[in-house]
């Protein structure tokens, strides 16, 4: 569904005027005060987050219709399935630094933050240029297979923030602390600024989401190409990474073949965008095989495990 300029423009105020009120509300009420993220409050807060995706989904329903409501499911769905992936990486980061962690959930926020904004800029540029020049659409086919293959074939994964330019330009610019100042990302000493590993780890979080964005953007643009749609789900799946992010940092080890489930969804959407010319698989079944794919990946992890 296509919605005037101005539409578009006061549902994205709207909808963002939202976002903003809720991180406030996470960080300056729910989270004033570093602490460990229990697994109980985690998983509180994973309910939370679903369940007000799946309640914006109904309102896409009953409002737009029954496709836009199934886009936006499809959407949601990929995103969060994708996003497991980065908790892997969030944890070997983590753990390269040895974050304390009462400080993690502050990482995270912040980097969630980034990530809000480095999505947005690149879910409308993309659907400004897919609406100027419909084969890059075909373009993101070929690379989700790519994607999917190489993500198949892929070596256990290193963290190597040393090699990371960003960190190297801000060891240049900011002298750093050589231990942790609290949840500060940055203190002054004698009139100096100094960052604290924690900022170094935030540039770590940041620069290491820029590589899952080029991947998930293109996968939910194979379901749908209506920017507000593809916005919105990517808003709602990255919004509950935190909180899935300590229910899970616990299990992570025990998901072998999630890696194979996600590198067969980023294959399908590729090929799902390369056969859309000539038949148009429906959004239904796209929403079956994720959920199918993700449930028996994470079984079969849990049965290799046991055995």
């Amino acid at each position: 569904m296509k919605f005037d300029l101005l539409f578009e423009i006061e549902f994205i105020a709207g909808f963002t005027g939202f976002v903003v009120g809720m991180l406030l509300l996470d960080l300056f009420v729910f989270h004033k005060r570093a602490h460990k993220v229990a697994i109980r409050e985690a998983i509180g807060w994973s309910v939370f987050w679903i369940s007000l995706a799946l309640t914006f989904n109904t309102v896409i329903f009953f409002w737009l219709g029954r496709d836009a409501g199934l886009d936006f499911l499809a959407g949601f769905l990929i995103e969060k399935s994708l996003s497991v992936d980065n908790l892997f990486v969030f944890l070997m980061i983590f753990t390269y630094f040895k974050v304390p962690a009462q400080y993690q959930h502050r990482v995270l926020f912040w980097g969630i933050v980034g990530a809000l904004v480095l999505r947005a800029v690149m879910i409308f540029v993309g659907a400004a240029l897919i609406s100027r020049f419909h084969w890059i659409l075909y373009l993101f086919g070929v690379f989700l297979i790519y994607a999917g293959a190489k993500m198949l074939f892929k070596k256990d994964e290193e963290v190597h923030p040393d090699r990371n330019p960003l960190i190297k330009i801000a060891r240049k610019l900011f002298p750093v602390t050589p231990d942790y100042e609290g949840a500060r990302f940055f203190v002054r000493r004698e009139g100096v600024r100094w960052a604290t590993p924690l900022f170094i780890v935030l540039l770590v979080v940041e620069t290491s989401d820029v590589a899952f964005a080029v991947d998930s953007i293109p996968a939910v643009f194979a379901i749908t190409t209506d920017p507000l749609i593809v916005f919105t789900s990517n808003v709602f799946a990255i919004l509950g990474l935190r909180a899935l992010y300590f229910v899970l940092s616990d299990m992570m080890g025990k998901f072998t073949y999630l890696g194979v489930g996600l590198a067969f969804i980023l294959a399908f959407v590729g090929a799902k965008i390369l056969v859309s010319g000539w038949y148009k698989i429906p959004t239904a079944i796209s929403l079956g095989v994720v959920a199918l794919v993700m449930t028996a990946s994470v079984a079969a992890s849990l049965l290799a495990k046991k055995r």
